[in-house]
């Protein structure tokens, strides 16, 4: 498999490792250096797009690739608010992508336990939730498309819970921040080198429930990718880790 990776960052880098492990060929890269370069006839002798660019750039980037017909795995976040116009434009095309707020097939696991944890936690109206995540500091967004995911998936589970209150730290030392009832709360916090350290909250006057997921390295992410990568060859429309994990028949099993 000939792959291109717009963006050639620490997850570029750990992609690439792993692709050349399984024997795939990295041909095209993007990065700061020759982003100008990047056109679709760049992408003539790829097989698959790999995205771990930039907020900013990732539109033009699947853009690109929808116009010389190349899938395209998409990590970055912090895109979204363009999504409909791109899911229209994906469809209508007739043009292939996976994305993901994190392509880690343990977040993903993750999130199958926050949706059967928060359906059985609405029922109890002594505790209230929370979400905290950790990143390193060079990490642009926030909160992470990992947190925001989680939220999503709690909101759908307590209607009360209305809108996202974001509070980024840098001092872990700082008071603790009060919300109101209708507000889910989410700590994101900047430190070191942190891969990625996401936990749900929920907490009452007499115990705590928490999960936890605590990324290792960014390898769990590459692996995820490639995956990704490996499966939308020959297929069209849009697709996320849930139908190439197939959790949900699983679970049913």
């Amino acid at each position: 498999m000939k792959i291109a990776l717009l963006g050639y960052g620490k997850m570029g880098i750990a992609i690439e490792k792993v692709a050349m492990a399984k024997r795939h060929e990295i041909v095209y890269k993007v990065n700061h250096g020759n982003s100008y370069d990047f056109m679709p006839v760049s992408l003539k002798n790829v097989d698959v797009a790999i995205d771990f660019s930039m907020p900013t750039a990732a539109v033009d980037n699947i853009l690109k690739c929808f116009e010389a017909r190349v899938p395209i795995v998409i990590g970055t976040t912090g895109w979204y608010d363009q999504f409909d116009e791109i899911s229209n434009r994906c469809i209508s095309e007739g043009q292939s992508m996976v994305y993901s707020s994190n392509f880690s097939v343990g977040v993903n696991l993750f999130y199958k336990l926050n949706k059967i944890l928060a359906s059985m936690m609405h029922h109890f109206d002594t505790y209230d939730v929370m979400i905290e995540e950790v990143h390193h500091t060079a990490k642009q967004d926030h909160p992470s498309g990992t947190a925001l995911t989680l939220a999503k998936q709690i909101m759908e589970e307590f209607p009360h819970k209305k809108q996202i209150k974001d509070r980024l730290i840098f001092d872990k030392n700082l008071p603790a921040q009060s919300t109101k009832g209708n507000e889910l709360l989410i700590e994101s916090y900047r430190e070191g080198d942190v891969t990625g350290l996401h936990k749900v909250k929920y907490e009452s006057l007499i115990d705590t429930i928490e999960i936890t997921h605590d990324a290792k390295s960014r390898y769990g992410f590459a692996k995820g990718a490639l995956m990704a990568a490996e499966w939308i060859i020959g297929k069209k429309g849009i697709y996320t880790m849930d139908e190439i994990l197939n959790l949900d028949e699983i679970i049913k099993k």
